[in-house]
């Protein structure tokens, strides 16, 4: 195996030098002999922890050996796949500029036209949070229409054909629909159980991160394609009618962990409405699954929503309605210009309080 040659044998010239024995610097970095023995003859990787604390050890600069380390691990990577080298390393640059940038961590700004939206939808958020509590039997009703009306729309967006009422007689009531695959009755109830999902996760106040969201991609696949539920993907993937070509699945894991990086950094920092757009446009982005991708991306937004007092933001799957979040979509991922996004998502917030307050009688 070609596992990090520079790197270990900048650890080994520096173990020579020190008159270390292989044991003895495996005592000092807490792992037994054999580990060591191991990962210096390139038979198994080490962990970044244990970098850390070779390099203390050995006296050598952390991240010089950190650099190392990558550089091999990508070298390593690339020879795997030698036709695609060109091309995984424009596809690289591209990537690094969008989601690996120096400013990827830093607050979000804002046009004025937003900030004057968020300000009304945060009135009605705090009309809605103070709401007296509801009639238990209305309440039921209003989470019956509006888990309906979610599932039907984030489901026609990907495609299903069944109508409202169809989804409807699936979801609640049990009733197959002749004409209709087995696959559109399993997206439907799927969904539907995905919802209680992340009503669950709100109730025993969860924090979100890639257990939680694999739980929600394996029930959106769940009898539709079992064998790839709630795993990331290991085979690369073309978006049909999409400029946006989703990232190699050797670069996943780390996106993956900055994407959950960029939650915790910003979740108490960023308006919650702006924060669950942009977990949603990230995973689409990302596009970590090979199917399932949309309505997973679409439950972690609402997880969000929900998780800060919001109402589910329902986006709709008509021709006029899809094609303009595929373009604002496309915008951020092709040209990295998010407002129309956040409108999108704002609107709908909006939209979607100004609903549920109606049917409360506000």
């Amino acid at each position: 195996m070609k596992y990090f040659v520079n790197m270990l044998e900048l650890i080994e010239i520096k173990r020579k030098e020190k008159n270390l024995k292989i044991n003895e610097l495996a005592i000092s970095i807490g792992v037994d002999a054999s580990l060591m023995s191991r990962i210096i003859s390139k038979k198994r990787k080490p962990t970044t922890t244990q970098l850390k604390k070779i390099s203390e050890i050995l006296s050598i600069d952390y991240q010089e050996l950190l650099k190392e380390y990558v550089t091999d691990e990508v070298t390593t990577i690339l020879m795997e796949y030698p036709n695609l080298v060109s091309e995984i390393m424009v596809l690289l640059e591209e990537r690094v500029s969008y989601l690996s940038s120096s400013n990827k961590f830093q607050l979000i700004q804002l046009s004025d036209v937003l900030q004057k939206k968020l300000e009304k939808l945060s009135e009605s958020h705090e009309k809605w949070k103070n709401i007296k509590p509801l009639d238990p039997s209305q309440l039921i009703k209003m989470r019956e229409y509006f888990h309906t009306s979610y599932t039907y729309e984030s489901n026609r967006i990907e495609g299903n054909t069944l109508s409202l009422q169809e989804t409807h007689l699936v979801i609640n009531e049990g009733i197959t629909i002749g004409g209709k695959s087995m696959r559109e009755h399993f997206e439907a109830v799927n969904h539907l159980e995905a919802i209680e999902l992340i009503d669950d996760f709100v109730k025993r106040k969860i924090n979100f991160n890639a257990f939680y969201l694999k739980q929600i991609h394996q029930l959106i696949l769940k009898e539709v394609n079992s064998k790839n539920a709630g795993i990331y993907r290991n085979v690369p993937v073309k978006i049909s009618g999409s400029l946006h070509n989703p990232p190699e699945p050797f670069l996943l894991e780390k996106m993956m962990e900055d994407y959950f990086l960029f939650y915790e950094t910003n979740k108490n920092k960023i308006h919650s409405v702006i924060l669950a757009a942009e977990m949603h446009e990230r995973l689409v982005t990302i596009h970590p699954f090979i199917d399932g991708n949309g309505r997973t991306a679409r439950l972690v937004m609402n997880l969000i929503l929900l998780q800060n007092g919001y109402t589910i933001a329902n986006l709709k799957g008509n021709y006029e309605d899809r094609i303009k979040y595929y373009q604002a979509l496309e915008k951020v991922q092709v040209n990295h210009e998010n407002e129309d996004f956040y409108n999108l998502i704002i609107d709908h917030s909006q939209a979607s309080l100004d609903e549920h307050l109606l049917l409360a009688g506000v």
